[in-house]
């Protein structure tokens, strides 16, 4: 598999990342024999996260024989130096490593101020100086705090939502980094599923020779396709281009991504798959959300209380209470439409 270098970490990473989330779904066995496929098939890069429940431990389990072939990087979503560590400790022994390649806080809602010496940032540089980790990154969903991370120029790598539906100032990102020779990392590269056609992102990340996507997998099937992709990789050629641009149309505006961010629900909500249903029926069979069993937790969008956890927790800042009632209503006129055919 081709190799590009990621930023100024010198890292020869895979063109493909293995993105862990959906692994914390599936049973360790199951994990294990995804992962090594994806090692053998020469996928040398693997970004996990301490809040991905048993992901990190997974990687572990499976990869810590082969550990110095491959670059593993995680994330603490920790607020706070101390817990940094606490987060870091875990990873490690979870891991089955003595160091993280690279350690990304996660998604925060401001920059670390660098001249404190108990803040984030400063964790970060002295995990580094006693050879836990070997470089810093930071996530985010939100463009103004990702560029600005990536101006201040401390950070070796900048991971965020990149994919063909990204508006022309996300995608100005790209050059900020590769000024800065920052690596940057593609998350939520099929826009949590809603581009259903791999190649065209496949196609539209590869132009950029300082982007690694890395592609949540929890399937063989999904892990091959990626394989093959890599095989023959597509050209992003006006074909190409035409599917993008349907993408776009049909997916313009304010949509839930996806995220998990407004999780866990106290009314046991399904936020993810219900606050975007309506776009679900349209690009993916829709026969499983018309069961009994699936109507009765949308019924659940009727027992909001108005909580705000959602709204204030969503990286995208969206009305999500309101884009839930919204997306019942239209889920409601689907399922009636369907029971008369």
């Amino acid at each position: 598999m081709d190799q590009i270098k990621l930023g100024r970490t010198n890292l020869m990473v895979s063109r493909s990342g293995f993105g862990a989330l959906p692994i914390q779904r599936i049973s360790f066995e199951e994990a294990k024999t995804i992962l090594r496929k994806s090692y053998d098939n020469g996928i040398n890069f693997f970004d996990t996260a301490r809040m991905y429940s048993d992901s990190e431990e997974k990687i572990g389990y499976a990869l810590s024989d082969v550990r110095n072939n491959i670059i593993i990087a995680t994330k603490s979503q920790a607020k706070d130096k101390k817990t940094l560590f606490q987060h870091l400790e875990t990873s490690l022994k979870n891991l089955k490593t003595d160091f993280i390649d690279i350690l990304q806080l996660h998604n925060p809602k401001e920059i670390p101020n660098p001249e404190d010496p108990e803040s984030l940032y400063a964790g970060l540089l002295e995990a580094k100086q006693k050879g836990m980790i070997r470089f810093i990154g930071l996530t985010n969903h939100n463009i103004k705090i990702a560029v600005e991370a990536a101006a201040s120029n401390r950070y070796d790598t900048i991971q965020f939502p990149l994919n063909p539906l990204s508006a022309d100032e996300d995608l100005k990102l790209i050059d900020v980094c590769k000024e800065r020779e920052i690596g940057v990392i593609a998350m939520k590269a099929l826009s949590g599923g809603l581009i259903t056609n791999a190649s065209t992102t496949f196609a539209f990340l590869r132009q950029f020779n300082n982007v690694i996507p890395i592609w949540g997998i929890q399937r063989m099937s999904e892990l091959d396709e990626f394989i093959a992709l890599e095989k023959n990789p597509p050209a992003l050629d006006e074909a190409m281009w035409k599917l993008i641009q349907k993408d776009r149309t049909e997916l313009a505006g304010d949509f839930c991504r996806g995220c998990g961010y407004c999780m866990p629900c106290p009314a046991g909500i399904e936020i993810p798959t219900q606050a975007r249903i309506s776009l679900l029926l349209g690009r993916a069979p829709y026969q499983p959300f018309l069961t009994e069993n699936f109507r009765e937790k949308m019924d659940l969008i009727n027992q909001c209380i108005e909580c705000g956890h959602c709204k204030n927790n969503c990286p995208y800042e969206l009305d999500t209470p309101n884009l839930l009632k919204r997306e019942l209503k239209k889920y409601n006129e689907f399922y009636e439409s369907h029971q008369k055919i």
